[in-house]
């Protein structure tokens, strides 16, 4: 899979169900409104004009009574998947961009420089080892008993609390 890809998906794991929970959301408290105020406002109309005060008023009251919504959707099922629709395409829209936005700029974003995740496949054991010798790293270890030059430079600092 692409690295942009894969690290927009790993970053915004926890945005995938804000997200989802906040479009639910939104569908209840003013999709379900909307849908019944406008199927209400085009029962009234009169000569065609759709009353924007009946609208309104019905979108309010709606709002205030989200699971009364849920009980009276079949009355209203044709507007309210008609808004929904549209609403939704629009929710995706957003989330795509905010994606977008968040991937990696490069394959080595957010990778320590220097650490052995820039190794693929456990290549860096063909120089290091996995259990035990010098400690440069979580699981990597420089082998003492190696043949050449088994020098180590330690860059950083030590902390104490």
């Amino acid at each position: 899979m692409n690295y942009k890809i894969e690290g927009a998906l790993k970053r915004n794991k926890k945005t995938f169900i804000f997200a989802i929970i906040l479009w639910l959301l939104i569908a209840i408290v003013f999709v379900m409104p909307v849908a019944y105020g406008w199927e209400l406002a085009t029962e009234q109309a009169i000569g065609g004009k759709i009353s924007f005060n009946t609208l309104t008023a019905e979108i309010g009251n709606r709002m205030a009574q989200p699971f009364e919504n849920i009980q009276k959707l079949g009355s209203y099922w044709g507007s309210f998947i008609s808004l929904l629709w549209k609403y939704t395409l629009g929710f995706l829209v957003i989330v795509i961009i905010g994606l977008v936005r968040t991937a990696p700029k490069n394959k080595y974003q957010d990778i320590e420089h220097g650490s052995s995740d820039w190794c693929e496949h456990g290549e860096q054991y063909r120089v290091l080892s996995p259990k035990k010798g010098i400690i440069l790293a979580e699981g990597n270890y420089l082998p003492v008993d190696k043949r050449g030059n088994v020098n180590v430079l330690v860059v950083g600092r030590i902390r104490c609390w």
